[in-house]
């Protein structure tokens, strides 16, 4: 399918109806913001999406979602949205109703409800793994960043072209056990080291807003993640680089399931998200990339950002959703 095709296909569903349904997941979320309930809030907004899904003139496969179908009653892989299926454009989606339910369950900051829809074919089927990640924002010579380096040898690389030495250099790590040996190499440089509890997608993001000051992200994390992370940097720019990390061969032997062939393969960023693509997020709590969802008498409002690959088009919404 050509690009041109591709961006005809997503032209009928509508940028806008994609925050319509980050909208409804982040507001279902919002209710359970500080309750102490990962789970309720993450099924809370797994079923408004679902449901707003669902309303779309679209033919839908989920390739990104809760999980597999047997551990997933719904938007699992695999499952079909949309009120046109069969009929309608056929479109690949990933999302995470709720990327965050730790933040969201302890009022945190940076809880997102996420989605990304492409052409069929256009999102890596990524299985529910870990991912080395590594990435930076637009405005740097491709191939800047590398997994096969240290992470001394990219933040060099990554200060050398930002006309900076590398104690100037901020990179977003996960505050994760794993990661003790990468922050203490990060810190030996004299690095910056933002530490953040979840939300890699917006950690990645982060990397393109210079508000922000993260000049790199740097470690492992959900590989459904970064698939979402890529589909947002294909439409604001940046580099982007991955390699799943399989723990055992039930693992990779769910990977050969989904159609990875090369299990040690560096993934790039158009390999992860190619073709026309459309990210959208609604904060669900105050964060570095999106405000959260509010309440005040008789109205919830939220903030989202929705991006486009083909025309490099940002859009930022404010709304205002009457209760009752």
């Amino acid at each position: 399918m050509t690009n041109a095709t591709a961006s005809t296909v997503l032209d009928r569903v509508l940028v806008l109806e994609m925050v319509r349904v980050t909208e409804a997941a982040a507001i279902a979320a919002a209710s359970l913001v500080g309750r102490g309930d990962e789970k309720a809030a993450d099924a809370a907004a797994v079923e408004a999406m679902r449901e707003a899904l669902n309303q779309l003139y679209m033919d839908g496969t989920v390739v990104i979602g809760e999980g597999e179908r047997d551990e997933a009653p719904m938007l699992y892989i695999g499952e079909k949205v949309g009120s046109a299926i069969g009929k309608g454009p056929r479109i690949d989606i990933a999302l995470d109703p709720l990327e965050g339910t730790t933040i969201t369950a302890k009022a945190g900051p940076n809880a997102l409800a996420v989605l990304a829809i492409a052409d069929e074919g256009g999102l890596l089927n990524a299985p529910d793994v870990y991912m080395d990640k590594i990435a930076v924002g637009p405005g740097l010579p491709d191939g800047i960043i590398d997994l096969d380096r240290t992470p001394t040898e990219n933040i060099i690389a990554v200060a050398a072209a930002k006309g900076v030495k590398p104690n100037e250099i901020i990179a977003c790590v996960l505050d994760r056990p794993r990661h003790e040996a990468l922050i203490a190499e990060l810190r030996s440089l004299g690095c910056g080291v933002m530490l953040i509890g979840d939300g890699d997608v917006a950690g990645v993001i982060a990397t393109t807003n210079p508000d922000t000051t993260i000049d790199i992200y740097m470690g492992s994390g959900g590989a459904p993640e970064g698939v979402l992370a890529c589909a947002a940097l294909r439409c604001v720019g940046g580099q982007f680089k991955g390699r799943l990390i399989f723990r055992n061969e039930d693992e990779r032997a769910r990977a050969r399931k989904w159609g990875i062939a090369d299990l040690d393969k560096q993934y790039d960023l158009t390999e992860l998200a190619k073709g026309d693509c459309i990210f959208a997020a609604t904060g669900v709590t105050d964060g570095s990339l999106l405000a959260g969802v509010k309440r005040r008498a008789g109205v919830m409002t939220t903030e989202s950002v929705v991006m486009r690959a083909s025309s490099g088009t940002v859009r930022w919404v404010k709304g205002e959703h009457r209760i009752g």
